[in-house]
């Protein structure tokens, strides 16, 4: 196979365009533009995947999700990598769309680049203070990424939504919360991120007991059927520590609050939670002990709803959906009468 010789490819593009008038110049402008951001988005898409693929070979793992049982480390590469390639496709187009009509303008008439400029200044002064807003959200959403405060993937929150980050754009920051809602969230508008899913997390139990109880005997089922919990061949690997127990929390006019707390991975935290919950539910059974009545049941909706990992976690690409039985058959009466 004969290699490209590329001196002589840019001598021929440059002979064209020369010889050309300006609808022709525009053509080869915008045909460079083209070419040049499919080459540089399939090499930073080639460098994501190659890094992806390579921790995730290096891990054994098939799926992003099946990262999520292996150290930390791999699995914030795998997000921050694919973010940031995310964040420079974004940047990649928005540069070179600039630069491509700014060219077109200077093929079409050199003088108009004076003009081009003064209108540009002019409209500048007059939408200044809604430029500073795009701008903000350019680089907030850049000091974001290249500070490794989100990725896609984590579970966040981001004050005004909370949820699984599924794209961090170079203005808007796409999160899923719980209902399956999708937040749309400018950059320049996020003044905190709570990000879920690095490092560890820590289930925090508060459970009431009645004044009869005897304190001493439930604090230590308590930490016995934790430690049963975190001993078990299928939660040892999501729980960090040993399971503590912190004492009397608070003295209510229904019951006494024991707390305990198990530290556990991020991403294991809701499991971990119910499974405990379950567990001494049935262990007090056990000993006798009646949990207090509740007296009032507080129902909350999406606006706290923080738990969106769970058996089947959220995934980080797009999820096909079966079509149903009836479809199916609908599907295919239409084609044997069509």
């Amino acid at each position: 196979m004969t290699p490209i010789d590329w001196d002589a490819f840019w001598a021929m593009i440059a002979t064209f365009y020369e010889g050309g008038g300006w609808p022709l110049k525009a053509l080869v402008i915008i045909a460079v533009a083209v070419l040049i951001r499919v080459v540089l988005q399939f090499v930073i898409r080639r460098v994501v995947n190659r890094i992806v693929n390579g921790v995730k070979k290096k891990q054994g793992a098939e799926d992003t999700q099946a990262l999520q049982n292996s150290p930390l480390a791999a699995v914030r590469v795998v997000q921050r990598t694919r973010t940031l390639g995310s964040v420079l496709n974004n940047i990649l187009t928005t540069l070179i769309t600039i630069v491509a009509v700014l060219l077109v303008v200077t093929a079409i008439n050199k003088d108009l680049t004076g003009a081009f400029s003064l209108i540009t200044a002019a409209l500048g002064a007059g939408l200044g203070f809604g430029a500073q807003n795009i701008v903000k959200d350019i680089f907030n959403g850049l000091f974001m990424v290249a500070e490794d405060q989100l990725g896609v993937g984590d579970v966040v929150d981001l004050g005004s939504a909370t949820g699984v980050v599924e794209n961090v754009g170079i203005r808007v920051t796409q999160v899923r919360d719980v209902n399956g809602t999708l937040w749309y969230v400018r950059n320049g508008e996020i003044l905190r991120v709570g990000n879920m899913s690095q490092g560890w997390a820590r289930v925090i139990l508060d459970l009431a007991v009645p004044y009869d109880a005897d304190i001493d005997a439930v604090q230590e089922r308590m930490l016995k059927t934790a430690s049963d919990l975190a001993g078990d061949a299928k939660w040892r690997s999501r729980v960090l520590e040993k399971p503590e127990i912190w004492g009397l929390e608070s003295i209510s006019a229904e019951a006494l609050v024991i707390r305990m707390v198990v530290k556990t991975r991020s991403t294991a935290k809701d499991d971990v939670a119910r499974e405990l919950r379950m567990r001494l539910k049935r262990s007090l059974d056990d000993l006798g002990v009646k949990l207090p009545a509740l007296n009032t049941i507080v129902l909350s909706g999406y606006e706290g709803a923080n738990s969106v990992k769970g058996a089947r976690p959220p995934k980080t690409k797009p999820i096909v959906i079966p079509p149903s039985e009836g479809m199916k058959e609908s599907t295919r009466r239409a084609r044997k009468n069509g």
